[in-house]
């Protein structure tokens, strides 16, 4: 291990970078459904399941994923998961019939499970401790810069090329990255995410008995509990914020709320952590988030409004993943807290859009901002009442509550 903090940048840069595109896999779908929907004539409703079966796979398989990954390694699996990812989206790009397509998406959402479950896992043991804020707040941005890339530069090459061109384009970066890291990433970090003597596959009985371990620990559950709520908000609130304002505001809008996620998390969210504890942040996160939405309620819709709503999101998309090295020392415990943001991100992603749509149409405006409270308040009470749990526990770990 004496190499890797000299490599220790690009490490964390290509670790990343294999984040884009686990984001890539959403949004090549989730931008460009209306060609899709060309493509595809006939579907109606169900092109949408191009995009919400990968957050099913997460469900499903999440706390699953991060006991394999503590019986085989963290870097195994993550190139492996590059690679399928990579061979998928290059067969996606001839555009294959919808059942074939939807079966190769299965696939792609094994390939993504395992890429945001290893690759945090991995910063968060090859970081050194002072960068550790950073390294992990860089990976927070992931999904979101994953999704402006694909707009700057998907749209166009679409429009030139077609769509096929662009799953093309996602298999040769991710099988870029997969072979980068396959080269630079050092083997002791199989070691380090792998528990001792343990080289076989999990069982039901190992799998349920995580589960168990993972929803009652205050240490390993608490990232997940927060991220839950905030999955359950952000995508819908950048689908939905816009379109409550004047029109001519809309698109400047929709561009600028994922961005002034990135920023803060990588300014003030980074600042913050270097100083206070991760859970503290996030639960500010959540606290000035419902000031933000309040003002909805109260005040004439504003565009600054929904940004620096989103901003306040920022700081609990960094945090969230700071979180999980510092509530967790053990490696293996960090993977299974990977594990649980997986699935409980994918959970927030798959019911927070229908949800926040059902109660607008029933409730209006209104209805829907006060559900966003509630549910912000739920992801502040989380943390809070698993940090009092962990007052009270025996083991200290520093730096935790």
């Amino acid at each position: 291990m004496t190499q890797v903090p000299t490599k220790l940048p690009v490490l964390v840069i290509l670790l990343w970078m294999a984040g884009l595109g686990a984001g890539g896999q959403f949004s090549k779908i989730a931008v460009f459904l209306p060609e899709l929907s060309v493509i595809y004539p006939g579907h109606g409703a169900a092109i949408g399941f191009l995009l919400s079966i990968i957050s099913l796979v997460g469900i499903l398989f999440g706390l699953i994923a991060a006991t394999a990954l503590n019986s085989i390694g963290a870097q195994r699996m993550l190139i492996a998961a590059l690679l399928l990812g990579s061979c998928v989206s290059v067969f996606q790009s001839i555009m294959p019939s919808f059942t074939v397509i939807m079966a190769s998406r299965i696939l792609e959402g094994v390939s993504h499970l395992i890429i945001v479950v290893a690759a945090p896992t991995l910063i968060g043991t090859l970081s050194l401790p002072r960068f550790r804020g950073l390294s992990m707040s860089l990976w927070g941005t992931f999904f979101s810069v994953a999704f402006a890339l694909t707009a700057w530069l998907g749209i166009p090459l679409v429009s030139t090329y077609g769509t096929g061109a662009l799953f093309m384009a996602h298999g040769i970066f991710m099988a870029l990255v997969g072979i980068a890291l396959a080269v630079l990433l050092p083997a002791e970090s199989v070691k380090s995410t792998r528990q001792a003597g343990s080289r076989r596959l999990p069982n039901i009985t190992d799998i349920a008995r995580r589960h168990r371990d993972v929803y009652t620990s205050p240490f390993i559950a608490a990232p997940a509990l927060g991220w839950l709520f905030y999955g359950a908000t952000f995508v819908a609130l950048m689908s939905i914020l816009p379109t409550l304002l004047p029109a001519e505001h809309r698109s400047v809008v929709a561009g600028s709320m994922p961005m002034a996620a990135i920023v803060v998390s990588m300014t003030l969210g980074v600042t913050l952590l270097r100083f206070i504890p991760a859970v503290k942040v996030i639960s500010l996160g959540f606290g000035i988030a419902i000031v933000m939405a309040s003002f909805f309620l109260f005040l004439p819709t504003q565009p600054w409004m929904a940004i620096a709503l989103m901003g306040s999101m920022g700081l609990v998309q960094g945090a969230s993943f700071a979180a999980v090295p510092q509530l967790n020392s053990d490696p293996s415990n960090q993977a299974l807290a990977n594990g649980g943001i997986a699935q409980a991100g994918n959970s927030g992603n798959l019911i927070g859009t229908p949800l926040l749509l059902s109660v607008l149409s029933l409730a209006g405006v209104k209805g829907m901002l006060i559900t966003v409270i509630g549910l912000y308040t739920l992801g502040l009470m989380a943390h809070l009442l698993t940090a009092r749990a962990r007052s009270r526990l025996p083991i200290v770990v520093a730096g935790a509550v």
